[in-house]
C-alpha cells in the first residue's frame, strides 16, 4: 500500500468551534481521502478539539492518541446471586 500525502489544516484560522465547522473538516477529510490524501489537523483548539470528541470522530480525524484503545464501561446492572438452576423469585 503506498503511504498517502498529507495535508496539513492549520486550525487557528477557523473563526467558530461549532457543528458546522466540523462538518466543513469532516468533507475536507472525506474528499481529500477520495483523492489519496491525508488530512491532518494542527494547532486544534481545545473546544474544536471537544466538539470533534463529541461527535465521534476524534479517531478517525487522529486526534486521540494513537495506541490506546477507548475505554467502555459495563451497563450496571443487578446481579443476583443464587445456584445455576434456581428459579428466580
Amino acid at each position: 500500500m503506498m503511504a498517502r500525502t498529507a495535508i496539513n489544516l492549520d486550525c487557528r484560522c477557523l473563526q467558530a468551534s461549532d457543528a458546522a465547522e466540523v462538518d466543513r473538516i469532516a468533507r475536507l477529510y472525506l474528499d481529500l481521502r477520495r483523492q489519496g490524501f491525508e488530512l491532518r489537523l494542527r494547532n486544534p483548539t481545545s473546544s474544536l478539539q471537544e466538539l470533534i470528541g463529541f461527535c465521534g470522530l476524534a479517531g478517525v480525524l487522529g486526534l486521540e492518541p494513537s495506541g490506546q484503545a477507548e475505554q467502555w464501561e459495563e451497563p450496571g446492572g443487578v446481579e443476583e446471586e443464587g445456584q445455576l438452576g434456581d428459579a428466580p423469585s
